[in-house]
């Protein structure tokens, strides 16, 4: 069974209804899977590569079949515009990315994308026209999977890509920045002149897989997201001494990887201290000298510290030091720290939670409110506009894996909700 047959084997076709079709975003959603179709069948989209463009230009083309006008930015960022009963009101947009990490899956970003564009199908299938424009957005480079960076394209569309953080790096093919987007036929120059003039735009709602399993055990099909995590990333240094293993008797010892244990191990605790949101996690551990018979003298590792409010996050960071300076001064350690990330959480404001409640209960769901963990380009361009957030059930709570499963039932049902929310924004 292929993807596509797979899609529509369980599918509710009364969910086809106010002109959605569940088969027309099965077969794009399968005809995006088979553009940098991994042996694992799994998607291989990097950022700024040969295959986002060809997924882009597929959808481009859908987009002028469903009757949008197409443009597309300095920055590769595509839109596809349904100008409306008032052009002149600022627009409402949608959309997501359509590149991946390598051998991820097939929903995280395309769906976000095929959802808004079925919605404009649905429109010109009913002779709806909304009163407010309406833009389907697919954003360059969210997942950073070329230059260990993302959020590229939304960033550059709403002013806050800079050279000087952009132009020094090098991706994982030792390519610079400015060559990569001249080999896909973009500028440097052109990328940095990406700005959109922030007063046509209104608003963006992104719909987007949960890559999680609070909807799974919840029993919904979609849920509002209440806010969008801001991480915070620590990298921390144990520093004991090296020895012997077999001549340092355990009294004497300063063991690096025993204090970085306890450590890691006593971080799972701290975030219910802050609120039920955070979350921490020590991702990475390198281990020097890493021998056999070596009492590890130095432990370097990671700590990654979320969540949906500022205030709560950076006091989960405060603690998460706190914890550390007090653990290699008991184990006689000394401690380095040094932070490379501080990214400010978005929250969803009480209105457009609202809004997407209304449209949620519409559909008969009941409402079930979520944060996102995750980064995604509703926290870039949450920074300068209202947005909004739906979520969809993923099986298992899999996702960046060819395993990455959504039902085409819940993935229709968040497309009549994404749809009666963009219909009912200005009621």
């Amino acid at each position: 069974m292929n993807f596509f047959e797979k899609l529509l084997s369980d599918y509710d076709f009364t969910l086809d209804k106010k002109g959605v079709s569940g088969k027309r975003l099965a077969s794009r959603l399968a005809a995006l899977s088979e553009i940098g179709l991994t042996p694992d069948n799994g998607s291989h989209r990097i950022g700024f590569s040969h295959e986002e463009k060809a997924a882009k230009d597929l959808v481009k083309q859908w987009m002028t079949e469903a009757g949008l006008t197409v443009t597309e930015d300095g920055a590769g960022n595509v839109f596809g515009r349904l100008n409306g009963n008032n052009p002149d009101l600022p627009a409402l947009l949608s959309g997501s990315h359509v590149d991946s990490v390598p051998n991820g899956g097939h929903f995280d970003g395309p769906l976000g994308v095929l959802a808004a564009l079925e919605v404009a199908e649905a429109w010109k299938q009913t002779g709806f026209v909304p009163e407010r424009p309406f833009e389907v957005v697919i954003f360059s480079d969210e997942e950073g999977a070329r230059f260990n960076g993302g959020f590229s394209g939304s960033s550059s569309m709403i002013g806050e890509a800079t050279r000087e953080e952009l132009l020094p790096k090098i991706d994982i093919h030792g390519d610079s920045f400015t060559k990569v987007l001249e080999d896909i036929g973009l500028s440097v120059d052109d990328f940095f002149n990406s700005k959109r003039d922030l007063k046509q735009l209104e608003a963006f709602v992104e719909i987007h897989i949960e890559q999680g399993k609070r909807l799974e055990r919840a029993g919904v099909p979609v849920g509002i997201v209440t806010g969008i995590a801001g991480p915070c990333w620590l990298i921390m240094t144990f520093t004991g001494s090296a020895g012997h293993a077999g001549n340092t008797p355990m009294d004497d010892r300063r063991d690096a990887l025993v204090a970085a244990s306890q450590f890691i191990y006593e971080v799972q605790a701290l975030p219910a201290q802050v609120s039920s949101s955070a979350v921490a996690t020590v991702g990475k551990v390198d281990v020097l000298p890493n021998g056999v018979n070596v009492i590890p003298g130095e432990v370097r590792l990671t700590v990654d510290i979320r969540d949906i409010k500022k205030e709560t996050r950076d006091q989960l960071v405060d603690l998460v030091i706190e914890k550390a300076k007090a653990i290699t001064e008991e184990h006689g350690i000394e401690l380095q720290f040094e932070e490379t990330l501080r990214e400010a959480p978005v929250p969803i404001s009480k209105d457009m939670r609202q809004k997407l409640e209304k449209s949620v209960i519409a559909q008969g769901i009941e409402p079930v409110y979520l944060p996102s963990g995750a980064g995604h380009d509703s926290m870039i361009v949450g920074h300068v506009l209202p947005v909004a957030m739906i979520f969809v059930q993923s099986k298992d709570g899999i996702s960046h894996n060819p395993a990455e499963w959504s039902s085409l039932s819940d993935c229709v049902q968040s497309v009549h909700v994404l749809k009666d929310f963009l219909e009912g924004y200005d009621r």
